[in-house]
């Protein structure tokens, strides 16, 4: 008798397939696109810590090569470099923040 569940043979892997398909229909449709969500989250903040990170480091890097690009020509003391450098960097940060603040918004004609 095919119609009593208890006597079908195939019943058990019929019933598991069908869990199977229907697992894996709603695992596609919600499982995968948080995934996807939660693997941009995770590594976008990784590259913005990243890049805030090398570019605090950059900063640092480029106010020591300056103090040893003033330094070189032997008409500065050392202590001297030291504060010409940090204005130089300061006046080229102003600079940058200051081309970054005009271009934050679009122009109204």
């Amino acid at each position: 008798m095919a119609g009593n569940p208890l006597t079908d043979p195939n019943w058990a892997p019929e019933l598991a397939d069908t869990i199977d398909k229907y697992v894996g229909v709603v695992r596609d449709k919600a499982t995968r696109k948080a995934v996807v969500v939660v693997r941009a989250l995770v590594f976008g903040l990784l590259i913005a810590v990243t890049a805030v990170v090398a570019l605090v480091v950059g900063i640092i890097l480029a106010v020591k090569l300056l103090q040893r690009i003033v330094n070189v020509g032997g008409w500065i003391d050392a202590d001297s470099s030291v504060w010409v450098s940090y204005m130089v960097m300061g006046v080229l940060l102003v600079i940058a923040g200051a081309w970054s603040m005009a271009k934050r918004s679009a122009k109204t004609a």
